[in-house]
């Protein structure tokens, strides 16, 4: 039987998550910030930013129902908020504070550069070493396309500038992402195979004719 994650993004073509996926029926599925609907079967919610904890705390989002894996700058918080991690810590599986180094320099800018999506993914391949990783709702892989359903609660500054940055630093990193873990299948699902990433011969993209 073929070992699966499903890897839920925030973007637009997290739609294409099919429901059995979405009850866990398919294998782990591993959700990132705020989900755009409910997984209640999900193996953790990835959390990487300062921005995520900081709304935990002051009670603006509740990911209660969810067990959490977190990343570099969570850590960092929680060392800094031991009142917090106290409250919390029955959610936490684990810290996963590994960041490539295909990532950038510094290692504090390297831990920004490396987003959730990107967490998600190196954390599913490296710690579960599934035979196919599937991902949903990771846009900028694809298009030019930034829109994130978290952004639609804690609104981050989307502007083109910025999203031009981002999309230079985020796309390198998936090439890198793929290289790595040559041996693990990764299944793109998207509505349109054009990918703005050199993918590998170990990166599939399926194509869905459903409509946003």
């Amino acid at each position: 039987m073929t070992k699966k994650v499903h890897i839920l993004g925030n973007g637009d073509s997290n739609s294409l998550m099919p429901h059995n996926v979405r009850e866990a029926e398919d294998g782990k599925v591993l959700i990132c910030n705020i989900p755009p609907f409910a997984i209640p079967k999900a193996y953790a919610c990835c959390m990487v930013d300062f921005k995520m904890m900081k709304n935990l705390t002051e009670g603006v989002v509740n990911l209660d129902s969810y067990k959490w894996v977190l990343g570099n700058r969570p850590k960092i918080w929680m060392d800094k908020k031991p009142t917090f991690y106290i409250q919390h810590s029955w959610h936490i599986r684990e810290f996963y504070t590994d960041v490539p180094k295909y990532c950038g320099k510094p290692a504090a800018q390297a831990a920004t550069n490396f987003n959730c999506g990107h967490m998600a993914a190196h954390y599913a391949a490296r710690r579960h070493q599934p035979d196919e990783i599937h991902l949903y709702g990771f846009d900028s892989i694809m298009d030019h396309n930034m829109r994130s359903f978290t952004d639609t609660v804690l609104p981050s500054d989307r502007n083109n500038t910025n999203n031009y940055k981002l999309l230079d630093v985020w796309r390198p990193i998936w090439k890198n992402i793929f290289k790595e873990f040559k041996d693990t299948k990764f299944v793109l699902h998207h509505f349109h195979a054009n990918s703005k990433v050199d993918l590998g011969n170990n990166v599939e993209i399926r194509v869905s004719n459903k409509k946003k």
